[in-house]
């Protein structure tokens, strides 16, 4: 095999059975329950990384259901985020993901730079509770829930703002070969329905999903909302190896 002929058909691993298609995604009937809450502002300065700046003391768990999503079929989610900013811009910080499906999980590690990890996230509709839930290694880590469509909310901006992921991937001697923040969009998004109501949220200590290091205070928000979307290709906006 030449070498152009390589690097044409090298866009993912391995090279003679990729485990994704490379992006954009895009997905339908994308379900996300965001809980956002007040946790310790000097542990949400120790985590986020420079450039970015962190916003007061609230961070965001969500727990997303994927029904239809290119390339990776059918799978759920669970995500811890912190609110940033970068040049005075809003955006979020995606400090741990946990998903249950191989493909997105290698796409959005090898691809994109999301920080995820295999685990049994859930999000489902139980009796009048909307209900999120995550375990790892077989213990339970986080459990959500939320009266299912209490009330009407504005979904419009809920995908407004940009993700900032640090994408780590290590050179053969196991030293980084990219260290780099980087900014993905969401596009072409059309909210289906948004809902909001009273929800709580309880997490347990892991070692190796450690969501407790920014530990819940009390609820602020909850935010159920149904989408379709586009999961952009990302952008380099900061490369700490330079």
């Amino acid at each position: 095999m030449i070498a152009a002929e390589l690097r044409a058909r090298a866009g993912a691993m391995p090279l003679t059975s990729p485990s994704y298609p490379v992006g954009p995604a895009r997905f339908a009937g994308r379900t996300h329950m965001v809980i956002a809450y007040r946790t310790d502002p000097d542990a949400i300065a120790r985590i986020v990384p420079a450039p970015l700046r962190p916003v007061g003391d609230v961070v965001e768990l969500d727990f997303a259901a994927m029904p239809d999503s290119t390339g990776f079929g059918t799978y759920h989610g669970a995500a811890q985020a912190i609110p940033v900013t970068l040049g005075g811009m809003p955006g979020r910080y995606v400090r741990l993901m946990f998903l249950d499906v191989h493909a997105p999980i290698a796409a959005g590690r090898e691809l994109w730079g999301f920080p995820q990890k295999l685990a049994r996230p859930g999000l489902s509709v139980q009796r009048d509770t909307l209900v999120g839930t995550l375990e790892v290694s077989g213990l339970p880590v986080a459990r959500g829930t939320m009266g299912y469509k209490h009330r009407v909310a504005d979904g419009a901006g809920a995908f407004d703002d940009p993700l900032y992921l640090l994408k780590i991937l290590p050179h053969v001697d196991g030293t980084p070969r990219v260290c780099e923040l980087v900014r993905v969009t969401r596009s072409a998004v059309t909210v289906t329905g948004a809902w909001t109501g009273p929800a709580a949220l309880e997490l347990g200590p892991h070692a190796l999903a450690p969501l407790t290091d920014l530990p819940v205070r009390a609820v602020v928000s909850a935010l159920h909302v149904v989408a379709d979307y586009t999961l952009d290709l990302g952008t380099v906006v900061h490369d700490y190896l330079a």
